[in-house]
């Protein structure tokens, strides 16, 4: 039961941030990055305060047009974005063997909506991780109006720094999130640590592809926009997070970039010459609509200053992923189950 309304939008804009600092935590935000003079190492250094940032800023935007879980999906004919979203989801839950009873760790579980779509699906205690006070909280008042707030719970901490005791969990899983992390390595470190001996980690990782030119200046500006977009310090190749895994220790037991050969293009919700009823917030026209109704309550006083730079730089990020999903140097679902062995010897 997600949020729906424009007063809603409006009271959520900003997060736990102080209505009077949004245009000042905007404008810090946006330096971070490279359209703005930022650069890589220096968001890699601060990325608990750039992501921190980020959702805070633009996390009722995501729930107004995108429901409760804020990732893409591959898609079947005749499929609709939300169905397409919890097979996505179902299908992760298939891969790792969920069992009921078993205690499972999302990490960047943002406000929970796949952690209680794979919850209810597979009869599973689900640890949510989240480092963002104001998406926990959402995030809590969302299990209860689900009913799974018995058998699931929220963490507040930096998923480089897990505050669980090894070997915790039966199974790890991790939707378009850890591509936030300064390090992949250092997180899938992290993720080895907490999960049992002989169980799997699965996650979607947002990636540049083979495809993708670093010295091309059109592929360059196409990652800049997807990274202030998005909260990114950077985008890792495919090849960059398979070598992370592998050094971390687990076994990869498959992999694949599910965006290839799929039917229905993901990127296809926020591609300007797209239109659907059922989604209609994520078309060009629905995010007409939405900058208007953004400028008309921040003129009124019911949104806060800086409300339209949010809505600027969310519409270059999707601008940027479409243009990366047509040249295909670009994927938000490259995926991979992996296995910690069920000895350090192995």
């Amino acid at each position: 039961m997600s949020k729906a309304g424009a007063l809603d939008l409006a009271s959520g804009l900003g997060g736990k941030i102080e209505k009077t600092e949004v245009l000042s935590a905007v404008e810090k935000y946006e330096k971070y990055h490279d359209f703005y003079g930022g650069e890589e190492e220096e968001r890699k250094s601060n990325y608990t305060d750039m992501v921190n940032k980020y959702y805070d800023l633009v996390t009722s935007f995501y729930e107004f047009g995108w429901g409760e879980s804020f990732h893409f999906a591959a898609r079947w004919n005749g499929e609709s974005l939300r169905e397409s979203i919890k097979r996505h989801e179902h299908f992760l839950a298939l891969q790792l063997g969920l069992k009921p009873g078993d205690k499972v760790l999302d990490v960047g579980c943002g406000i929970g909506g796949p952690l209680r779509e794979i919850a209810r699906f597979s009869s599973t205690s689900v640890t949510g991780l989240n480092n963002n006070e104001y998406q926990i909280t959402r995030g809590k008042e969302l299990n209860r109006l689900a009913g799974v707030d018995k058998t699931c719970n929220f963490v507040k901490a930096d998923f480089m720094k897990m505050p669980f005791p090894d070997s915790s969990f039966d199974a790890v899983y991790a939707i378009e999130a850890t591509c936030h992390a300064p390090d992949a390595y250092g997180c899938y470190k992290e993720i080895y640590r907490v999960l049992k001996p002989g169980q799997c980690f699965a996650a979607y990782e947002w990636c540049m592809t083979d495809s993708f030119d670093p010295n091309n200046r059109e592929h360059q500006k196409i990652k800049a926009e997807i990274e202030i977009g998005d909260g990114l310090p950077d985008i890792r190749s495919t090849r960059q997070c398979l070598e992370a895994l592998k050094r971390a220790g687990f076994e990869v037991i498959w992999e694949k970039d599910l965006a290839v050969n799929s039917p229905v293009p993901w990127y296809l919700p926020l591609d300007k010459n797209h239109f659907s009823l059922s989604s209609f917030r994520l078309t060009a026209i629905g995010r007409f609509v939405t900058k208007n109704m953004v400028k008309a309550l921040e003129f009124v006083g019911l949104a806060p200053k800086g409300s339209q730079r949010v809505q600027d730089f969310l519409e270059k990020a999707a601008e940027g992923l479409v243009e990366g999903g047509r040249k295909e140097i670009f994927t938000p679902m490259y995926f991979f189950l992996a296995r910690k062995p069920a000895s350090e010897s192995q």
